[in-house]
């Protein structure tokens, strides 16, 4: 697996429950960090796109100048989706209401035989008992186990460049909005088939001692600005899901895309920050932009 889909799915996972596993050593950042920013413009409107990691190791640090700059210039901030961060027992609601099905099997029966004891495993080091689970939906049930595997990879005490941004536009009173809601981002997992759910269940299970290395890779793509980099490391696995690619990464794109021609529209300039594996590869936001003649350039 790679960490594209764990990331992609933090922002629920960070909300949902504590993570009871002792955070790993952090990943090694690189020297200076780079991260890639684009410009989409017309004569009265800037949107600045910039690539995110949703969740980052503690003190990471990812700022520069051109970065900043772009920021304070911008009358608002717009991310994936706006949580609530200070009541977890909302996104514990919705994730009920959701994602819980009665009559499934045990979630240790959903994976080969040959991955029931790993799987029993990654719940026993969650904490969360097995009876919650059996009753959760294929998808929800890998998301409950979504903070031990990020406090394998020393993240549990980090936060992600979406929550740095919403301090900086919370404490100018400069409006924050999200591309889509929170409910709106569980019915994508919660349309997959069952068995692009379970490769999704399966895939976390298969985590092993190189998950450290692949986000190392993740890590310093991103901070260089890597596109090819970025693109490789967060979409190889995808690749080997139709179902999860369409229904996380293309389709998801181009619903971005139309909100950003359609934002032109409206003057002013705004800062747009989406997961960085959005930004990168043939379909991504900016291949999109591209492809309807849109005016979108690198500027770092």
């Amino acid at each position: 697996m790679t960490i594209f889909r764990k990331l992609l799915a933090a922002f629920v996972a960070a909300g949902l429950t504590a993570c009871n596993a002792a955070p790993s050593p952090a990943a090694k950042p690189p020297k200076e960090g780079r991260p890639a920013l684009w410009k989409l413009a017309d004569e009265d409107t800037t949107i600045w796109l910039f690539g995110t990691i949703h969740v980052l190791p503690p003190g990471y640090k990812w700022r520069d100048a051109v970065i900043d700059k772009a920021v304070a210039q911008s009358d608002g901030l717009v991310i994936e989706a706006i949580l609530d961060r200070t009541d977890p027992s909302k996104a514990m609601a919705l994730l009920a209401r959701i994602g819980m099905t009665p009559g499934l099997p045990p979630l240790v029966d959903r994976v080969p035989a040959d991955k029931k004891a790993a799987l029993a495993a990654l719940i026993a080091r969650s904490k969360v008992p097995p009876r919650v689970l059996d009753g959760m939906d294929t998808w929800s049930g890998a998301l409950m186990l979504m903070p031990v595997l990020l406090g394998d990879l020393g993240l549990a005490g980090g936060i992600g460049v979406e929550e740095q941004l919403e301090g900086d536009f919370k404490a100018v009173n400069k409006p924050i909005e999200g591309l889509e809601t929170a409910e709106q981002q569980l019915r994508v997992l919660d349309g997959m088939p069952e068995d692009a759910q379970r490769q999704f269940l399966i895939a976390m299970v298969d985590d092993g001692a190189d998950q450290k290395v692949e986000f190392e890779k993740m890590l310093t793509a991103w901070a260089r600005g890597d596109e090819k980099g970025i693109s490789a490391s967060f979409d190889k696995d995808v690749r080997v899901s139709p179902e999860l690619r369409e229904a996380l990464l293309v389709r998801r794109n181009a619903a971005w895309t139309e909100w950003l021609k359609a934002r032109l529209d409206k003057p002013g300039t705004v800062f747009v920050a989406v997961g960085a594996g959005h930004l990168a590869g043939n379909d991504s936001v900016i291949a999109m932009l591209k492809a309807k003649k849109l005016k979108v350039q690198r500027v770092q």
